[in-house]
């Protein structure tokens, strides 16, 4: 039986996400101007972390200075982020997509894969019912997403990114030469800008040029592993399954699907630090501590690593967790891959308030200092909304000493 996969991928979800929570309020529609979500624009830590696609016309990348952004576009509309509303659209839109098929998997918080296998007797017409999908999650929810349909999940993916927003494309095996190999080799998901710059100093420029390529030349080229996964990747071919992952346990987190690769420290701290921030602040208003944190990324190539730390003593101190998380994505980091996502997760978590401290303890004082801090921000937001403040804009954070 041919498979048939479904992507589903929220169009430019960060932003979309406010702004229809804006829309509902009454107020203007940010996709339709060049606008960003982002920390407050009078603060220098503050970075881009999603843009509209009039915004792309200026040329804003995701995860630069707000300030440079706005040298490129003094007209900017800047809108600050909610986490937890990201959370709510997310899970609203995937049980939509869980009401067409048996198995859907999460890939991020803004996209999933649906395995529509199987189901041609339920959906006669596969093409007509992502246009259904698509259409329900906008009317619902207020929305756009885009839906790939493939043979396998290379090619649905790739297919939801042909032309945005609100679209479905299809990309199905007998449609790979005409629709996909003629695309730029830097337009294969899981390949890497180094692994590209090695390709076109032999003069391959397209996937197709790729698919065509003698297999010993990309395996010496690129490695045996990697070289036979690409030159599998340019043909179209994907063996992996849509998996439904076991609903986990109590945990706090949050992640960022990058629109640019994130290729130095001093951005992905910056983006960290926005995501400890929205998890912490959650799990303090649960009267929650957490024992175990992780950080997740996923490079160009599409390879998801994550670290993680058991903790001693729980904490719910949002400078304790960022400094954490921090070293988790140093360790992570090592081969400093171009990012395409970054996480945070705060498991093992337990409303024991009983913390040890010693009376000698020099680090107890500057504890009290940070819970008064959070305390603080936390009212703030409780009363002017969750993303009034952004820890980056107003916590001194101590970053860690780069290697030379």
């Amino acid at each position: 039986m041919d498979r048939i996969i479904f992507h589903v991928d929220v169009n430019s979800a960060f932003l979309s996400w406010t702004a229809t929570q804006m829309v509902q309020e009454g107020k203007p529609d940010i996709r339709l101007v060049p606008s960003v979500i982002s920390g407050d624009p009078k603060k220098r830590t503050s970075v881009v972390l999603a843009k509209s696609i009039p915004a792309k016309a200026f040329h804003i990348n995701t995860g630069e200075p707000v300030s440079m952004a706005l040298r490129k576009c003094p007209d900017l509309v800047t809108a600050p982020p909610d986490f937890a509303l990201y959370s709510r659209f997310s899970k609203a839109f995937k049980d939509i997509c869980r009401a067409y098929a048996p198995v859907v998997e999460e890939f991020s918080i803004d996209e999933c894969f649906m395995d529509m296998t199987g189901t041609q007797a339920m959906y006669p017409d596969i093409i007509a019912t992502a246009y259904e999908l698509k259409d329900k999650i906008r009317e619902e929810l207020g929305f756009t997403v885009n839906v790939g349909i493939g043979s396998n999940k290379l090619l649905a993916k790739m297919a939801s990114d042909f032309e945005k927003p609100d679209k479905v494309h299809t990309l199905f095996t007998d449609e790979i030469e005409q629709k996909m190999w003629g695309l730029s080799v830097r337009d294969l998901l899981f390949l890497g800008k180094a692994s590209t710059q090695k390709l076109e100093g032999l003069y391959i420029r397209t996937i197709g040029e790729l698919a065509r390529a003698d297999l010993s030349v990309i395996k010496n080229t690129l490695g045996n592993k990697a070289g036979e996964q690409m030159h599998r990747y340019a043909n179209g071919i994907d063996d992996s399954p849509v998996a439904e992952q076991p609903r986990k346990a109590k945990s706090y987190g949050h992640s960022v699907t990058l629109e640019e690769d994130v290729t130095d420290f001093a951005t992905a701290e910056n983006l960290i630090l926005a995501l400890c921030d929205a998890a912490a602040s959650r799990l303090r208003a649960d009267g929650l501590r957490t024992a175990n944190i992780a950080v997740n990324i996923r490079d160009s190539r599409f390879k998801n690593k994550s670290h993680q730390r058991q903790l001693e003593t729980p904490t719910d101190i949002t400078d304790e967790i960022y400094q954490i998380a921090v070293q988790l994505l140093h360790e992570v980091w090592k081969d400093r891959e171009p990012l395409r996502l970054l996480g945070v997760s705060l498991g093992d978590v337990s409303d024991d308030s009983a913390e040890q401290f010693s009376l000698f303890d020099a680090d107890t004082e500057d504890k009290e200092k940070k819970r008064h801090l959070d305390a603080a921000v936390d009212s703030i937001r409780s009363r002017f909304g969750d993303a009034t403040i952004l820890r980056g804009a107003t916590m001194n954070t101590k970053r860690p000493k780069k290697k030379k």
